[in-house]
């Protein structure tokens, strides 16, 4: 199992790579953002928008309330650049204050949730949840990480030990 500590420190994690990853994609044209670049969800942009669009779900599943939007309903979610960059940089510190609240009870525990994808309720440990939440971050970001890179900028260092603070 997890630790509320492990919670805490990948949420500051996420906050910190989101802030370079944005940061670097600020300097490219808004059409290269957009360019599709044969990643799963296409372009940096669109990329973006999934995870934040899951960060949402599934703290929604966390906090038992209504989810965003649905997953077909993504691409209307931010269609411009400044308004994703501020959701998102909104929805870390949710994510941090969240983090900071938790209780090794509560990851302790089974969390069951609805899950569209698979169209009927599922159970299982809160821990396992939260882990997935912040590995499917990870994974994501790797993608955009690998698309900047493609697109000539270069983000900072993404590994966990060289997080400041």
């Amino acid at each position: 199992m997890i630790s509320v500590d492990y919670a805490r420190r990948m949420a500051r994690y996420n906050r910190w790579q989101n802030e370079s990853l944005y940061g670097a994609a600020d300097g490219l044209a808004d059409e290269e953002r957009h360019r599709d670049r044969g990643a799963f969800f296409g372009s940096i942009h669109r990329t973006m928008c999934h995870l934040l669009w899951a960060d949402q779900t599934w703290m929604s599943r966390f906090s038992n309330s209504p989810p965003p939007v649905p997953l077909a309903d993504l691409a209307a979610l931010h269609r411009d650049w400044v308004s994703l960059k501020g959701r998102r940089i909104d929805f870390d510190a949710d994510i941090v204050r969240w983090a900071d609240g938790l209780a090794l009870d509560w990851l302790a525990g089974t969390h069951t949730y609805f899950s569209p994808s698979l169209g009927r309720e599922t159970s299982g440990p809160r821990w396992m949840f939260v882990s997935h939440f912040f590995n499917h971050q990870t994974h994501h970001r790797g993608q955009v990480h690998c698309m900047l890179t493609q697109a000539g900028v270069k983000p900072a260092d993404t590994d966990l030990p060289m997080m400041p603070g």
